[in-house]
């Protein structure tokens, strides 16, 4: 492979065998739903997991939003690098859209990510859009607590996806003490709003 097109492949995420890789930081973590070659953790800098998407569907209303996972700048995520077969990758990437991109409320990047044991590799990330007009903002933890306490969609409960999140993590042995913290202060304001 000539220099030109290591430096196209690098920057769209392939391997010298066309294989790719793909981020997870939430759900994707322990519910890809697509078969991948190997699975390894990895962190993404510049980018935090952060409850910063208005959901007025799945786990909120118009009238009473709730909000979902997304990477706000800044920081650093640790999560989940998959490596897919390049065979596979045309189906793999076309589940991806469907299952990330219903709203359009993400966008598509080759980033860079630090895998365990291999160094970096570039990796397809969905990045929060802050431009679109779910996008929440960079909330404080009390902001995110107040919003999701008590806020019901389709998908149910909003805490229970924020429970279902932290449950997951600490089971993949993932330390994240900001989802630990915002769980903690959104089970403490609960009972008062649970019959809404």
């Amino acid at each position: 492979m000539g220099a030109s097109q290591e430096s196209s492949a690098v920057a769209s995420g392939t391997g010298a065998d066309g294989d790719k890789w793909v981020f997870g930081y939430g759900s994707l973590m322990w519910r890809p739903g697509f078969a991948h070659v190997e699975r390894r953790p990895a962190v993404l800098h510049g980018r935090r997991r952060a409850f910063c998407i208005y959901s007025v569907h799945h786990r909120g209303t118009y009238e009473r939003p709730g909000l979902v996972l997304g990477l706000a700048p800044g920081g650093a995520v640790r999560g989940v690098a998959f490596r897919v077969a390049a065979a596979a990758w045309p189906e793999t990437y076309a589940y991806l859209r469907e299952r990330e991109q219903p709203t359009e409320t993400y966008f598509e990047a080759w980033a860079p990510v630090r895998i365990d044991g291999d160094g970096k590799a570039q990796a397809l990330v969905f990045l929060s859009d802050q431009d679109h007009a779910q996008w929440a903002g960079d909330l404080t933890l009390e902001q995110q607590a107040e919003l999701i306490a008590g806020a019901r969609g389709l998908s149910g409960r909003n805490i229970d996806y924020l429970r279902d999140l932290v449950v997951h993590l600490r089971e993949q042995g993932v330390g994240d003490p900001a989802m630990e913290r915002l769980l903690a202060m959104v089970e403490a304001r609960e009972p008062a709003t649970a019959g809404g």
